[in-house]
């Protein structure tokens, strides 16, 4: 690596706060089909632009949501956000990163970020089980599979299965760990 070069750990990946100009940009990534489809879980019409709008305003205001926008290099490159999964009732961590920045670690690194944030363990995620990119952040961020779930998916048009991952209260092996949920 030349020297002064950035180093590729998370220096060039920051959390910050969300800000009205970050939206128009996770509006447009949000858009990408490929995107759509591997999140599979999305909304059922992401080109409407006063829904997405209005969804933001929502959750950029209930304070039970943790929420951050993610540079990489100075740029906005997607979202990392907690929330309280209203039918799974445990806090859940979900992120969405442009297409441009797949294959770069941004998703990691983001996570891994986030999560030195956020200190509630456990603390869930899930991810379509074909989403094996999105499987890898997981894993490689501590989470574990802990169960499985299925729904419709409006990307897709189908019902589509999902694994459901846990980050345990120690991420080393732990009697400490909390049995997972039982809806599964």
């Amino acid at each position: 690596m030349a020297k002064g070069a950035p180093s590729p750990s998370t220096s060039d990946v920051l959390l910050r706060d969300v800000t009205s100009s970050d939206l128009p940009i996770f509006f447009d990534q949000q858009l990408d089909p490929d995107a759509n489809h591997m999140a599979a879980f999305t909304v059922r019409d992401p080109t409407d632009r006063d829904a997405f709008m209005a969804h933001w305003m929502r959750i950029l205001g209930d304070e039970t949501i943790t929420i951050k926008t993610i540079l990489f290099d100075g740029q906005v490159a997607g979202s990392v956000l907690s929330y309280k999964d209203e039918e799974f009732g445990e806090l859940e961590v979900s992120y969405w990163i442009g297409k441009q920045y797949w294959g770069k670690g941004v998703a990691t690194r983001a996570l891994s970020a986030f999560l030195g944030h956020v200190k509630v363990r456990p603390l869930y995620a899930r991810a379509a089980k074909d989403n094996i990119a999105s499987l890898r952040v997981l894993e490689k961020c501590g989470f574990t599979i802990c169960g499985e779930d299925k729904g419709f998916s409006n990307a897709r048009g189908q019902e589509v299965e999902e694994f459901i991952l846990r980050l345990p209260i120690c991420t080393a092996t732990s009697t400490l760990d909390t049995p997972s949920p039982g809806r599964h």
